[in-house]
């Protein structure tokens, strides 16, 4: 009973999160956060295809911050994505969090997306 309440509140948080910004005709910066990694993709709603994507299992991530904590990984998934997507002349995208907070490896992964020129 607690398992299918707390998977349909997490559902149902990831939709109000989406819903609010699917009016736009930007594409969607979706972050999944598991308990040891983070991915993140550059999603196009209108024909439903990945345009780039990030992650922290990726070589080049794993070299520029190996040995750091979660935050500083996240942040060199943030500016690859950010660099991914400004080579497919993407600029301003909208954020989803999904049912995330905007705490932590999230805000750190969103910051250095943004210092890396990606703007939302």
């Amino acid at each position: 009973m607690v398992k299918t309440t707390k998977l349909r509140a997490r559902r149902r948080d990831r939709q109000r999160v989406r819903l609010k910004k699917l009016a736009t005709d930007r594409l969607r910066l979706s972050v999944f956060r598991s308990s040891k990694n983070i991915y993140a993709q550059l999603i196009d709603d209108q024909s439903g295809a990945t345009i780039a994507s990030a992650s922290s299992l990726e070589a080049a991530v794993r070299n520029t911050a190996s040995g750091s904590g979660g935050k500083a990984v996240a942040s060199a998934v943030g500016r690859l994505i950010a660099e991914r997507s400004s080579q497919k002349s993407v600029g301003r995208v909208y954020f989803d969090r999904g049912s995330y907070l905007f705490h932590g490896r999230v805000k750190a992964l969103a910051d250095a997306a943004r210092e890396a020129g990606l703007e939302f």
